[in-house]
């Protein structure tokens, strides 16, 4: 059967010889494709981690539809700086997988425009895995980025965008490396896996022609090396590497992140008071907070809530932009307040905002979180009143959560005996 593409190719990119870099080959290909395996790799495992995290199947908190959600995993309180551990890798080598990225697609830039685009239905399986990859993982990386910049200049949800997105990467990413397995290994095995590393700019040769066009036919004499090349994409994937981790780290480390938006302050505001539509007077002398769930509702002021026995633990906040910050709380804990709610041995809590819009003013905790010891709800940190921004007049903090999930103005507790899963 004939192809409906004309057997001359277009002018410009089309053409075999319009590529001229004496670089490019499958083993140069291979090498970067091997370093985004293990970056990329880490940056999935790690946001699907952060998807079971946030627990969906629990009311409240869950953005992406519960019915068509991919199983996920209890999410556990030890250590508490899980969550800031997995999210700081995520962000933080997702920002530094860009340059590699961008390397790669240079190497594989003439297949992008091979002629014809595909001549059998193998071939147009891999174009077609191709097409999903590139676009799938230029797609995440670009909203990843924005949204750490609290730049939304897209006008759809994130969350659910940025969750399916990475359905179809991975999906392309595994049909992908299987189709392309077997040209690594070849390219490995003929020219090993460092040897190419060895030849310096007098002594850079265009590799062997082979079937996939990526070897120039013919190539220019070469103004860099292949360890240059490399040299070069490692270096600008250290940069952002150490331009923004020091915001995973925090404390001193926080100054280092130059590239990152929140380095100003040791903790960290993603959304301040004044832009949450609160009521001024709802967090005045009249707050009360509701504790639900038992023999009969309870209500407190905050000045008997700090009449109570009060707790204190040093715990981390997490955030999904990558951030992390480790602050001294003081609170009650809510085990103690699911007692006195009449729900001693509570299996889920559900914890309300004053807050009226947005995601997560109301999610559930698990009965892990909610009797963990040092799960509080917090009126003081560092040994002061918490403010508005942080919360103020009480917040919740759990260890090893998403920073979400440390709810900010809560008015209202409501246990439960049974968990809702």
């Amino acid at each position: 059967m004939k192809l409906p593409f004309p057997d001359t190719p277009p002018p410009g990119p089309f053409r075999a010889a319009f590529w001229k870099s004496p670089l490019r080959g499958p083993w140069l290909t291979s090498v970067l494709g091997s370093v985004l395996l293990i970056g990329l790799g880490i940056v999935a495992v790690t946001g699907f981690l952060s998807h079971s995290a946030y627990l969906p199947g629990l009311p409240g908190n869950s953005i992406v539809d519960p019915d068509r959600d991919l199983p996920t995993i209890g999410w556990p309180t030890h250590p508490s700086w899980l969550y800031a551990l997995t999210q700081g890798l995520h962000v933080t080598i997702g920002l530094a997988v860009i340059p590699i990225l961008a390397a790669k697609l240079w190497s594989v830039m003439p297949r992008l425009f091979a002629w014809p685009p595909f001549a059998t239905p193998a071939q147009a399986l891999e174009r077609l895995s191709i097409a999903l990859l590139v676009s799938s993982t230029i797609f995440q990386l670009a909203t990843g980025l924005v949204n750490a910049q609290y730049w939304y200049v897209f006008h759809f949800n994130f969350v659910r965008a940025h969750y399916w997105g990475a359905v179809i990467f991975v999906a392309a990413f595994l049909l992908h490396f299987a189709i392309k397995l077997p040209v690594v290994l070849r390219a490995y095995r003929e020219r090993g896996v460092l040897k190419p590393l060895k030849a310096d700019l007098a002594h850079t040769r265009p590799e062997p022609p082979d079937p996939d066009g990526l070897v120039a036919a013919s190539p220019a004499p070469p103004t860099i090396s292949r360890r240059g090349l490399l040299a070069f994409t490692g270096a600008g994937a250290g940069l952002v590497l150490v331009g923004n981790g020091g915001q995973a780290l925090g404390g001193p480390f926080r100054k280092l992140a130059y590239l990152a938006p929140r380095r100003q302050s040791d903790f960290p505001i993603n959304k301040p008071f004044a832009i949450v539509g609160i009521p001024r007077e709802a967090v005045g002398p009249t707050y009360r907070l509701t504790l639900a769930g038992g023999p009969r509702e309870l209500q407190f002021s905050r000045a008997q809530l700090l009449a109570m026995p009060q707790r204190d633990a040093t715990l981390p906040i997490g955030c999904v932009e990558g951030w992390s910050t480790t602050q001294d709380w003081t609170g009650l804990r809510l085990a103690d307040l699911a007692a006195r709610a009449g729900v001693p041995d509570a299996a889920e809590v559900l914890v309300e905002s004053l807050q009226t819009g947005g995601y997560f003013r109301a999610v559930s905790l698990t009965r892990d979180q909610l009797h963990d010891p040092r799960t509080l709800l917090a009126l003081k940190v560092a040994g002061e009143d918490l403010s508005l921004d942080h919360g103020f007049p009480a917040r919740t903090i759990i260890p090893g959560v998403p920073g979400v999930h440390n709810t900010k103005w809560v008015t209202k507790l409501t246990f439960r005996e049974r968990s809702s899963t």
